[in-house]
C-alpha cells in the first residue's frame, strides 16, 4: 500500500517530516484499522508486506520522538481482538507475538543483540537455537485435562481470545485425547493452517458453486484468496461440521501451562514431550548449534518455501534453553530470546495502470496488468497475468484500481484482486476487446471454453509467438533467436513462420548492426544442429493446441516417426496410452490441415529430425511401475535416472501420489516429496534401493529406509 493512501478513504496522509505526530496519529488508524480486518473479520485488506511497512513506519517514527509513544500503540501491544462471534477465553499465560527480522542483515543484527545480552548476563554465548517453520495459520492454545481436550482458543490480543473448541473439535488432524502418560493440565501452542491440497479443493468448490449461482442468477461468492484468509474463515464457522469438512491441519510449537509434571528444560524437549504425546510436531525443526547454522536454515528456506504442501512466511529462531529464555526476558509485546525471520514478500499492493490483451502461439489472447513497478517475490514486477475474460470479471479489477499482486517463486506474477476501500469513485468496468490488437480480427470464444481465440492464421503476433515457441528451450532449442531477434528478422521479411527458420538468408543478416561474422557462425550453427532434435521437440514446437511436452514425449515413442503420427486415424491416436481425446483430436485436426501439411512438407525436406527413439532393449521391469525422483543421486543427474526408470518401462512423474511405487531420495531432497510419501506410506529407497529395482523391479527391503 501506497504510504500516502488511506484505508478509509483518499485523504492524503501526513508528512512525517513536516508533521510527525499527524503521521503517527494517521498509522496507528490505518493499522488498528487493518487489524480489525485481520483479525477480527478474516478479511485482510492489503498483504502482510504492506502492513509490515506500516508498522515500521511508526516504530521509527516512535524511535525518532519518543515523546509521541503511547500505552496503547501498535508498537507496545500485541496485535489482535477477540472476535465478539465466540465466548472470550481469559489465557492462563499471555501469548505473545514475535519481533520480526525483514532481511538477513536483521536477522543478524537480532543475533548479535542476543550474544551481547548473554554477555552482559554473564551466560556463555555458545547456547543452542531451534529452527522451525513460520506456518501462515491462526495461532491457537489447545487445554488438555488428564488427556482430553477440554479448551481451544484462538490468540485474540495475547491475554484474551475466543473459544473455538466445538470446532477445533472437528479437526481430525487435532487429537481429542493425548496418548501415553499425559500430564494433569497441558496447554499447547500451535498452527491451525490449511494445507495447499485442501485450499484447491476449496476454491474447486467455490469455483463449482458460482457456476451453479451465475446460473440461476445468483450473485458468486469471492473464491478464497490465499490459504491462511481461507483456513481463519474455515475455523470461525458458525457449523462445527463446516469446519470440520475443510481439511484443517495443526502444528504444535510450544508448551503453555504445564501442571503435574516437571516440563523439559529445553525448547527442543518440550517438542519431543508433545511428539510423544500424539500432536503433530514439523519435521522441518531444526536444531542449531551457532547462529552461522541458523543463517544457513534460513538461507535454505527462502529457496525451497514451495516444496512444502502448506504455505510459511518465515522461520522462527528460538534460543533452546528456558532457563536462558528467562533470563533474556521480553518487551512489552514479545519475547527476546526469539526472532521471526520474515521470508520475502509474496504479495504486495501497486497501482494497476491499465488492461492489455496478448495473443499467444495458438491464438489465446490473454489478459495482463500493466502496473507500477513493485518488489515482490524477491524481484521487481510491472506486468501480471489476468487468465481470461471470467476471471477479471470475477475478480473484477479495473485500470485505475489498488491491487494486490502474487509472485511466487518463479511462478509468473498474478493478479489477485483489487482494494475496493481504495476505489476511486465511478471508475468504470473494463471489457474484454472484440477484435484482435494485433491484427484487428473478430476475437473468438468457443462454445464451453473460458479463452478467446484470434483464429487468423496470418495474424502478425500469432506468427511470432510460434516462432519465438519453435525456438525456445523446451522445443527447437535455437541459441541467439529470441524473441527481439525473431521480431526483427519478421520485420525484415526474414521471417514469415517456423519453417523460414532453414532458410535464413546470412548474407542479409550480417548487413545488421550488432551481427559480425562470429554472431552469424553461431545462428548458423545453433540452426543446425537444432536439425538433429529429437521428434518429441520437433512435436512440441508445431504449436499443436493441447499437446504438451509429456503428451508429444509420449506420441514420439508410441509411433516411432512423424508421418506415422501425421497419417494416424483417430482411433490411433487416442489408442495411444497417455493421449486422451481432446489431445488426440487436436492433433489430429492440425495434421488434416492443408496449410500445415505444407509445413510440415517443408520441415521434412529441410532436414529435420523425424525419426522416434529406438525402442529399448532393456528388460522392461518396472512397466507398469510409477517412481519419483528427488534430489541428485551419485553416477545419474536427474534426467539420466527418470531415463533408466522410462527406458525400463515406468514412469518418472514430477510430484508423489497414491499411484508412486516408490521415491527415490538422493542428496537435497525436495521436503514435500518425502513428507507426502512417509503420510502415503509410499517407500523411501536409497541409490543402492533404486538400481536394484532397475535391475529386478522388486523393492529391496535393505535398500528402504
Amino acid at each position: 500500500m501506497s504510504p500516502s493512501r488511506s484505508a478509509a478513504g483518499d485523504q492524503p496522509a501526513p508528512d512525517a517530516a513536516l508533521d510527525p505526530a499527524g503521521r503517527v496519529d494517521w498509522l496507528r488508524e490505518q493499522i488498528r484499522s487493518h487489524d480489525r480486518a485481520y483479525y477480527e473479520l478474516d478479511a485482510p485488506v492489503i498483504p502482510d508486506a504492506d502492513y509490515d511497512l506500516l508498522v515500521r513506519e511508526l516504530r521509527s517514527i516512535e524511535a525518532d520522538h519518543p515523546d509521541l509513544v503511547t500505552p496503547d500503540s501498535p508498537t507496545q501491544r500485541v496485535a489482535g481482538v477477540a472476535s465478539s462471534q465466540f465466548a472470550p477465553v481469559q489465557h492462563r499465560t499471555r501469548m505473545m507475538s514475535l519481533d520480526n527480522a525483514m532481511d538477513a542483515g536483521e536477522l543478524r543484527a537480532w543475533g548479535e543483540r542476543t550474544r551481547r545480552r548473554l554477555d552482559e548476563l554473564g551466560l556463555p554465548d555458545t547456547v543452542r537455537y531451534v529452527c522451525e517453520l513460520k506456518i501462515d495459520g491462526l495461532a491457537m492454545s489447545l487445554r488438555y485435562e488428564s488427556g482430553r481436550l477440554v479448551l481451544a482458543a484462538t490468540r485474540g490480543d495475547g491475554r484474551t481470545g475466543e473459544d473455538v473448541t466445538a470446532n477445533v473439535g472437528r479437526i481430525e488432524a487435532v487429537p481429542a485425547e493425548l496418548t501415553g502418560d499425559a500430564p494433569e493440565v497441558l496447554e499447547v501452542r500451535g498452527e491451525i493452517y490449511l494445507p495447499l491440497e485442501a485450499f484447491a479443493r476449496l476454491r474447486a468448490r467455490t469455483e463449482a458453486e458460482n457456476l451453479q449461482a451465475e446460473a440461476a442468477g445468483r450473485r458468486p461468492r469471492p473464491l478464497p484468496a490465499n490459504p491462511r484468509n481461507a483456513g481463519a474463515g474455515s475455523l470461525r464457522q458458525k457449523d462445527p461440521e463446516v469446519t470440520g469438512s475443510r481439511g484443517l491441519a495443526l502444528w504444535a510449537y510450544q508448551l503453555g501451562e504445564v501442571v503435574g509434571v516437571e516440563p523439559p528444560p529445553t525448547h527442543s524437549g518440550a517438542l519431543d514431550l508433545l511428539a510423544g504425546l500424539g500432536l503433530p510436531v514439523n519435521p522441518e525443526t531444526r536444531s542449531c548449534s551457532s547462529l552461522d547454522e541458523v543463517y544457513e536454515f534460513c538461507a535454505h528456506w527462502v529457496e525451497h518455501r514451495h516444496e512444502l504442501p502448506y504455505e510459511i512466511d518465515g522461520v522462527v529462531v528460538k534460543v533452546d534453553d528456558l532457563s536462558v529464555q528467562a533470563a533474556l526476558g521480553a518487551t512489552s509485546k514479545a519475547p527476546r530470546w526469539a526472532i521471526a525471520y520474515k521470508l520475502p514478500p509474496e504479495e504486495r499492493t501497486t497501482q494497476l495502470l491499465e488492461i492489455q490483451v496478448s495473443i499467444g502461439r495458438t491464438g489465446k489472447a490473454t489478459p495482463f496488468a500493466v502496473m507500477e513497478p513493485v518488489f515482490v517475490g524477491g524481484s521487481t514486477v510491472s506486468m501480471a497475468t489476468l487468465h481470461n475474460e471470467d476471471q477479471v470479471r470475477l475478480k473484477d479489477v479495473r485500470p485505475g484500481d489498488t491491487v494486490v499482486v502474487r509472485k511466487a517463486g518463479d511462478v509468473i506474477p498474478e493478479v489477485v484482486g483489487p482494494v475496493l476501500e481504495f476505489r476511486p469513485a465511478d471508475l468504470p468496468e473494463w471489457r474484454f476487446p472484440t477484435d484482435c490488437p494485433s491484427c484487428g480480427r473478430p476475437l473468438v470464444r468457443p462454445e464451453g471454453e473460458a479463452q478467446h481465440l484470434c483464429v487468423n492464421p496470418d495474424c502478425p503476433q500469432k506468427r511470432w509467438a510460434a516462432v519465438c515457441h519453435f525456438a525456445s528451450r523446451g522445443a527447437m532449442d535455437i541459441e541467439g533467436l529470441g524473441e527481439q531477434q525473431v521480431q526483427l528478422f519478421m520485420d525484415l521479411g526474414l521471417l514469415a513462420d517456423v519453417a523460414d527458420v532453414y532458410s535464413l538468408d546470412y548474407d542479409r543478416i550480417g548487413e545488421l548492426r550488432g551481427y559480425g561474422e562470429k554472431a552469424i557462425d553461431n545462428l548458423r550453427a545453433a540452426v543446425e544442429a537444432s536439425r538433429s532434435r529429437p521428434l518429441a521437440r520437433l512435436l512440441f514446437g508445431l504449436n499443436i493446441t493441447h499437446l504438451g511436452q509429456a503428451g508429444a514425449d509420449t506420441l514420439a515413442g508410441a509411433l516411432g516417426s512423424l508421418d506415422a503420427i501425421a497419417t494416424a486415424s483417430l482411433e490411433d491416436l487416442s489408442a495411444v496410452d497417455g493421449i486422451g481425446p481432446v489431445i488426440a483430436e487436436s492433433v489430429h485436426s492440425w495434421f488434416a490441415d492443408p496449410g500445415h501439411q505444407q509445413l510440415v512438407a517443408r520441415l521434412v525436406a529441410a532436414g529435420v529430425n523425424t525419426d522416434g527413439p529406438e525402442r529399448s532393449v532393456l528388460p522392461q521391469t518396472l512397466a507398469g511401475l510409477s517412481v519419483v525422483v528427488t534430489g541428485t543421486l551419485p553416477g545419474y543427474s536427474r534426467e539420466q535416472a527418470e531415463a533408466a526408470i522410462k527406458s525400463r518401462g515406468g514412469k518418472s512423474p514430477g510430484s508423489v501420489s497414491k499411484r508412486t511405487t516408490a521415491l527415490v531420495v538422493g542428496d537435497e531432497p525436495g521436503a514435500s516429496k518425502v513428507t507426502k510419501a512417509e503420510q502415503l506410506g509410499i517407500p523411501v529407497l536409497d541409490q543402492l534401493g533404486f538400481e536394484h529395482l532397475l535391475e529386478t523391479g522388486e523393492l529391496q527391503a535393505e535398500g528402504t529406509s
